[in-house]
């Protein structure tokens, strides 16, 4: 959308709450504009020219995040940013609460960095924030970042994570394989294909075969065996107790009354004989 269709979008929409405005404005020019009325036409066109700045203010706020938006796409590099702190700030924004989250940030190009920002924890948002993994569009020069919150659906689980291979008539599912999924996104995003809920990459070949080892890799790391225990590391005896262990034993069961004391001598003898 153009800056100007924004902009008259945005316009709209603050004149339509603050119509009261342009509505004194009619009612004076409408009524002759008599010097009883001053009060209306001053009041209105206040209330008029504030809409305005309000609307340039949104419009020029909009294209700026915008424009940082398609910077780090075709700039940046997908990083993933862990939640590692959450805290309350007190605050609400239409109803939602405002949340700050300490992260740490880290991916290909980039040096690990730890950040805090603020964040709407709305409905959709809040079980990404808490799954603790978030996707990030990072500015390797900068270290400038967005949290992508579209892609951080994937990782978190609110979006499918199957891929279907025809190849192998086969669907994997790869939810929760965090790894295997940036990688999927950092192919997507170099061959400049937008995350949608339906992917069909058979008019890219190049991405789809990257795209499918990719998840042929997961699927077999999801489905390998377990290493097996080494036998002598199973069946290993347990190491012979000392001396000093043996005698310190003895003792406990002559305290306890479990052994005589002719038995307590006896086994006392030989464990001395041993030595």
């Amino acid at each position: 959308m153009s800056i100007f269709w924004r902009y008259v979008r945005v316009q709209l929409f603050v004149l339509l709450c603050g119509i009261v405005g342009p509505i004194f404005l009619v009612v004076y020019f409408a009524s002759g504009g008599g010097p009883l009325m001053k009060w209306m036409f001053w009041t209105g066109l206040l209330i008029t020219v504030a809409d305005v700045l309000i609307a340039l203010a949104i419009t020029s706020g909009g294209a700026k995040k915008a424009a940082k938006t398609a910077a780090l796409e075709a700039t940046g590099v997908l990083a993933l940013a862990q939640v590692v702190g959450i805290h309350e700030t007190g605050t609400r924004i239409n109803d939602q609460p405002l949340v700050k989250i300490d992260l740490q940030v880290s991916g290909p190009g980039i040096t690990p960095f730890a950040t805090q920002d603020q964040v709407i924890a709305s409905v959709s948002r809040l079980p990404m924030i808490t799954g603790r993994k978030l996707v990030a569009l990072v500015d390797p020069a900068t270290n400038d970042y967005q949290i992508d919150w579209e892609r951080s659906a994937l990782i978190a689980g609110m979006m499918p994570a199957t891929f279907s291979v025809a190849e192998d008539n086969r669907t994997y599912d790869l939810t929760g394989q965090t790894e295997a999924l940036m990688q999927i996104l950092q192919v997507l995003k170099a061959n400049g294909i937008s995350m949608n809920n339906m992917i069909d990459l058979r008019s890219n070949p190049a991405a789809r075969q990257q795209v499918q080892a990719i998840v042929r890799q997961a699927a077999a790391r999801q489905t390998a065996p377990p290493p097996p225990v080494p036998a002598a590391a199973a069946y290993a005896a347990p190491a012979e107790p000392s001396t000093a262990q043996r005698l310190q034993e003895l003792e406990t069961l002559r305290a306890t009354g479990s052994i005589t004391e002719d038995e307590y001598t006896a086994k006392r003898q030989q464990i001395i004989a041993e030595l």
